[in-house]
């Protein structure tokens, strides 16, 4: 996924602006286009600041969207848009992307705000035939867990790096993945989090019989 993108914005006016964990917050304006779960927007505060992409968080039938972002110490556009209020105004693209939800079976496995794209496709109703599995420093990092719980189960899994806690695996996603040895060879496999993460998670599933072609992924920078 490219930093930013030059395409036309378009002002709208924030709804909420929620604090969910440290240095996490979750933002909603008023829906004024359609997408395709696991798309995403370009959004900026301000128009000398360049603008950045972020997934979009939220189904498609909702009438909000909802981004969900972390502030990066160095950042100046996340350092400002966790400083926003309701009624103000930030800009933003419509939606474009083709990391997008299947109704075929599927792994979703993602690292910390990488979570935003399969919370759009599971609130957009895909959640027949999927497994997510989700990588965080703290139990706090499990971002929409008491909705993915209720719906998938066992077949929610979360790996957690720093903490210990009541039905978490204890330790990083990648060593949770190199634990399994029962990866179905005809699932997708859907991978987004950093650079990093991606290529590390992509060559685990390879060593472990699953094809390159079976694997689909979205980088967060």
């Amino acid at each position: 996924m490219p930093k930013s993108y030059d395409l036309d914005l378009h002002k709208v006016k924030i709804s909420k602006l929620v604090d969910i964990a440290k240095g996490v917050f979750v933002l909603c304006f008023k829906r004024d286009f359609n997408f395709k779960a696991g798309q995403v927007i370009s959004i900026t505060t301000d128009l000398n600041i360049p603008a950045r992409l972020y997934s979009i968080a939220s189904g498609t039938q909702e009438n909000e969207i909802r981004i969900l972002f972390n502030v990066v110490p160095e950042g100046e556009l996340t350092t400002q848009m966790s400083k926003l209020n309701t009624n103000d105004e930030i800009y933003v693209s419509e939606a474009f992307g083709q990391f997008y939800g299947i109704d075929e079976p599927a792994y979703w496995i993602a690292a910390g705000t990488g979570i935003a794209p399969f919370a759009s496709m599971f609130y957009s109703g895909q959640v027949n035939d999927k497994i997510l599995i989700h990588g965080g420093r703290f139990l706090e990092s499990f971002y929409f867990e008491n909705d993915f719980d209720k719906s998938f189960g066992k077949d929610y899994v979360r790996c957690c790096s720093q903490e210990v806690g009541s039905g978490v695996f204890e330790g990083r996603l990648t060593t949770y993945l190199k634990l399994q040895n029962n990866f179905p060879s005809n699932y997708k496999y859907y991978l987004c989090g950093s650079s990093e993460m991606v290529v590390e998670c992509r060559d685990i599933l390879i060593s472990k019989g699953i094809s390159y072609d079976q694997i689909v992924a979205e980088i967060y920078f």
